[in-house]
């Protein structure tokens, strides 16, 4: 569990990995909000139909509310008898003997597991176990939390940065752009070869501003990575960009299969850090971005553009390095490989190659 970063992610294997160890039917994690419902709720053992045919999250009601309000397990021989116990809606499978149990940080609790129908009943030793499973849970839950709040802080400093960059760029290409014309309008009557040439730099100035506003609109786009899955992400993102440029940008992808989250974001980081040098610095007329699935599992990422190209060794040696350093990081922090083929006149190639898991 403490493998997992994401919120969504270590809420699922904690909720899958209870039911497989007590050998329970049904399994689910709730973690309250502050309205009386549920923030996020978890189920395993009910199909996709089944949970989609009972319809909206619960409410803090009945045994629910009563597990959020206690810090003792809970473990009835039929839920069905319980004092607290208030129906469930028709869709809802039929359950019967009940475990559950806190996940608790100290004095606060985050969510509550709950466990239904095992062959025999649920003893005394589930929930000794499901206890253990619920502290390791607690400490999982909070360190994905932290990573979460960590990961909000960076996009408020990316923001803060990218806020920057328009005021220090855009803002003075406008301000220059404006002297150029007031010079312009001036030079028309007395000088009209000098006013050419100073709304020929208007124009040029303008293209800039024009250019910097579509990159930061773009950067400021919120990637829908966790919501919608790589390959829409990607492909909007695309589509975003093929709007916002002059060079047609295109996607395709192929035999792509769902990938641990960690490899999905880098993945995602790299192709945005590629797009972004074929598009700002090499002046293609077209950008390919083609996403396909590998035998392992994993996923092959290449962006290829036909623009001026570079000399790889050059380019290292004064010192400038594109955002490569950046996108090595990444992917060796997920075990894949990175490669780039360049020569001036011959376009830029990235690849990135990342296990399945």
């Amino acid at each position: 569990m403490s493998r997992h970063l994401e919120v969504r992610e270590v809420l699922r294997r904690i909720t899958a990995e209870a039911r497989t160890l007590l050998g329970a039917e049904y399994a689910a994690l709730g973690v309250p909000d502050d309205h009386g419902g549920f923030a996020q709720f978890v189920v395993d053992g009910v199909s996709d139909e089944q949970w989609k045919a009972i319809g909206p999250l619960p409410r803090q009601h009945g045994v629910l509310a009563a597990m959020l309000h206690r810090m003792d397990p809970t473990r009835l021989d039929d839920v069905r008898h319980a004092p607290d116990f208030e129906g469930w809606p028709s869709a809802h499978p039929d359950m019967k003997d009940f475990l559950g149990v806190p996940i608790v940080d100290g004095t606060e609790i985050l969510g509550a597991v709950f466990l239904a129908n095992k062959d025999g009943g649920f003893t005394a030793h589930d929930e000794e176990l499901l206890r253990i499973l619920a502290a390791h849970a607690a400490i999982a839950l909070g360190n994905a939390r932290l990573y979460e709040r960590s990961r909000e802080l960076t996009l408020a400093g990316e923001r803060a940065r990218i806020a920057h960059d328009l005021h220090d760029a855009v803002s003075q290409k406008l301000f220059s752009l404006r002297l150029t014309a007031k010079a312009a309008a001036k030079l028309v009557d007395r000088d009209p070869a000098r006013a050419r040439a100073e709304l020929a730099e208007v124009a040029r100035l303008a293209a800039e501003a024009a250019d910097e506003l579509r990159t930061v609109v773009v950067e400021l786009r919120p990637a829908a990575l966790d919501e919608d899955g790589l390959v829409p992400t990607l492909a909007s993102q695309v589509q975003v960009l093929d709007r916002a440029h002059t060079a047609a940008v295109r996607f395709t992808a192929d035999g792509v299969r769902a990938l641990p989250p960690a490899q999905e974001a880098a993945l995602l980081r790299v192709a945005q850090e590629a797009l972004h040098n074929a598009l700002r610095h090499s002046g293609a007329g077209a950008v390919e971005v083609t996403l396909t699935g590998t035998p392992g599992r994993g996923a092959r990422l290449r962006v290829a553009d036909d623009g001026k190209g570079f000399d790889p060794d050059a380019v290292r040696r004064a010192g400038r390095h594109l955002g490569l350093v950046s996108m090595r990081d990444r992917a060796a922090a997920v075990g894949g490989t990175l490669s780039l083929e360049s020569a001036p006149g011959r376009g830029t190639v990235i690849e990135l190659e990342v296990p399945g898991a």
